[in-house]
């Protein structure tokens, strides 16, 4: 590729599914109303929390985080999405992509590391029941919350950084939705070694090991529950921690795939590649904020009671 010798690279060129003109209605419809149920769903729950003080404990705290995380992630880039939907070849400004491209991923990794918090927050409140509200006091979850913040904004402040020294080609189109990271290194003239080591690092430390939190978490959580003598105690124990279970099934499932599937070879396979990567971006960054605040309140008594609370309250 050739370098632009007299001026610096000033605007990209989001690609998205031009070449596929007809599913672009078709996606911006179902973008759009996803993302209207997302501001929906995660602002009620919120409300729900902040508004109720029986679900003012360490577990609904740590969700409230998760459902506010999910609006801010899906802000930095929804509307993104949704522009280039509507437009064959959307450009945005080179300070634009960068802050975007800063927001998307520093929402993504807090999420993973907040997953992992919420997966110990289980393990005390399974493992050791009668010592829970001594150990996760708010001296101790608070700063487990924000340190979740604060490792995803610092990693995030990290890679685009690095990203922002790279000197790009004449060759500015992104084919992809949105300014993602690893799209936009691809477009660098230089070499980008320390950028591929750094992200291994920020994987190694936002990806692997909050999943092995999650992992050793449940592995004692699942032996603490088979330990318990009554079927109606393993439900009741199994339930506290099923939705967040299945949130953590649906966030690493859609990663692992997306990063995991084979490469096509043929033009006609690299064609159905696309719109097959364009539909699990959408999944990752859309389906899963959507479907959080309705797994946990759909799978939790508790939310579901102080959400017919606060309608009856407000009836009145």
């Amino acid at each position: 590729m050739e370098r632009i010798n007299d001026s610096v690279l000033t605007e990209f060129v989001l690609v998205g599914l031009s070449a596929h003109p007809k599913l672009q209605t078709v996606f911006f419809v179902l973008v759009l109303w996803m993302y209207v149920i997302i501001l929906l769903g995660n602002g009620v729950l919120i409300s729900v929390i902040i508004y109720d003080f029986h679900l003012h404990t360490p577990m609904y705290f740590f969700l409230c985080n998760l459902s506010f995380l999910d609006i801010c992630y899906t802000s930095s880039s929804v509307p993104l999405i949704l522009d280039s939907l509507l437009t064959l070849r959307r450009k945005v400004s080179f300070p634009g992509c960068m802050v975007q491209m800063f927001l998307s991923f520093a929402m993504g990794a807090t999420e993973c590391v907040l997953l992992g918090v919420m997966a110990l927050d289980r393990y005390v409140a399974i493992c050791y029941p009668l010592r829970y509200s001594a150990i996760m006091i708010k001296g101790v979850y608070v700063p487990m919350a924000a340190g979740s913040w604060v490792t995803g904004l610092v990693d995030s402040m990290i890679q685009t950084s690095l990203a922002i020294q790279l000197p790009f080609c004449t060759n500015n189109v992104i084919h992809h939705f949105v300014c993602e990271i690893l799209a936009v290194l691809k477009l660098a003239c230089a070499d980008i070694s320390i950028n591929v080591i750094s992200m291994a690092g920020s994987n190694l430390i936002v990806l692997v090991i909050p999943l092995l939190v999650i992992l050793i978490s449940y592995i004692f959580i699942v032996a603490t529950i088979l330990r318990i003598p009554s079927n109606e105690g393993k439900r009741k124990a199994f339930s506290t921690c099923s939705a967040h279970l299945t949130v953590v099934i649906i966030f690493y499932g859609t990663i692992f795939f997306m990063y995991a599937k084979p490469k096509a070879k043929t033009s006609t396979g690299t064609d159905n590649q696309d719109i097959i990567e364009a539909l699990i971006s959408l999944f990752y960054g859309v389906m899963t904020p959507m479907l959080n605040p309705l797994i946990y309140s759909l799978r939790n008594k508790d939310v579901k009671a102080a959400v017919k609370n606060m309608l009856s309250r407000k009836n009145f």
